[in-house]
């Protein structure tokens, strides 16, 4: 083991102090690893590589272009702003799989069915991005990922595109991303909230791995199948995180519910205060970020920064403000009735509406007393 290691230590150094690739030998294979999601945030939606084996050369080695670097300075203004690099990166076979068996996470293998001559051609395209400005990138969630890169490299040793997006185009990506959240209360509030009017598009693009898995089982090249063989080489362990009441809709509706029983004025102006400041953060986010995925985002509409004026405004111009609020309340709820995620922000529709009512001299559905 440790002279495998070594081998491919002493061959990747070879190629950047030289800066060329050896010929690879009839045995080589190339392959795509599609691995399942993990348990962070940011592995929510599993992960792309893909490897180069030789046992002629003594390579096997695994190009990934998932790193990113927590170090980095201004690391979540620069991630939030969309200019945050990623980059590229190459491990043994051995470290990367020892890896996802730590963390129990499925890897599945699909072995490319590639002249050598394209196996040499992707070769050496990948080393010459380990030496070039190539081997980092700006990540963007949809456009560019580790996905779209590894698709990018294979696709572009031919003409035309052997591989392409075969999973349902009719759906948007707000749809897609839905499920990969479930019994995941918080992320999918909290993601739902911060994306914009583009993930309600068709998701047109491929981008998510097991969207990739998919695509290379149909994809062909000269009339046959591009993958000549298909394995787990990773069992992973399927965890479903147990419900919790504090990682669920119900405490939003206990709070909520709560929030209204209190009738007080001035809790209500705080909460309203405090919607005002996420609709502040988004409309920034929306002006400051290169993420597309932000941009027009309609949650703004829910979470208005027209909030912030409440509890500073007099009475006379209260009643004025909170009929404009109201007015784009009901369009928010016009946009959002077809939305995958109406159920999650039902609760704070119903209690914004409410609220807004109360403030306004009115009582609805004679539930509560007058505004205390």
């Amino acid at each position: 083991m440790f002279k495998k290691i070594l081998s491919c230590a002493i061959l990747l150094f070879s190629l950047i102090a030289f800066s060329q690739s050896p010929p690879l030998s009839p045995e080589t294979q190339v392959s795509i690893f599609t691995c399942d999601r993990g348990e962070e945030l940011y592995s929510t939606f599993g992960h792309t590589a893909l490897r180069i084996k030789d046992p002629n050369n003594a390579l096997d080695v695994v190009y990934n272009y998932g790193y990113f670097d927590f170090r980095t300075e201004n690391f979540y203004f620069k991630f939030v702003k969309g200019d945050l690099q990623y980059f590229m990166n190459v491990t043994s076979y051995d470290d990367f799989v020892f890896e996802y068996k730590l963390d129990r996470r499925e890897v599945i293998e699909q072995t490319l069915n590639l002249p050598l001559a394209k196996k040499q051609e992707l070769f050496n395209a990948l080393n010459k991005s380990l030496l070039s400005d190539e081997k980092s990138y700006t990540y963007k969630f949809i456009d560019r990922n580790c996905t779209s890169m590894v698709v990018n490299k294979i696709n572009g040793l031919f003409d035309t595109e052997k591989i392409q997006k075969v999973d349902d185009k009719t759906i948007t990506y707000r749809t897609l991303l839905y499920p990969y959240f479930e019994n995941y209360f918080w992320y999918k509030l909290g993601i739902n909230i911060v994306f914009g009017s583009k993930t309600d598009q068709y998701a047109e693009k491929l981008f998510l791995p097991v969207e990739l898995l998919h695509s290379l089982d149909k994809a062909k090249i000269d009339g046959k199948p591009l993958v000549s063989k298909k394995e787990i080489v990773v069992q992973g362990v399927k965890v479903q995180p147990e419900f919790s009441f504090f990682n669920s809709i119900y405490l939003i509706c206990v709070v909520l519910l709560i929030l209204v029983i209190s009738n007080n004025r001035f809790l209500f102006k705080g909460y309203l205060f405090a919607c005002g400041i996420l609709g502040l953060f988004l409309c920034l986010v929306g002006l400051y970020s290169q993420h597309e995925e932000l941009l027009w985002n309609y949650n703004a509409l829910l979470f208005n920064p027209l909030f912030l004026l409440i509890p500073f405004v007099k009475e006379n111009f209260l009643k004025k403000l909170n009929i404009t609020l109201l007015v784009l309340l009901l369009i928010y709820c016009i946009v959002i009735v077809t939305k995958p995620y109406l159920t999650i922000m039902l609760p704070f529709i119903i209690a914004n509406l409410y609220i807004l009512m109360k403030l306004n001299g009115r009582n609805p559905l004679k539930l509560l007393t007058s505004i205390k």
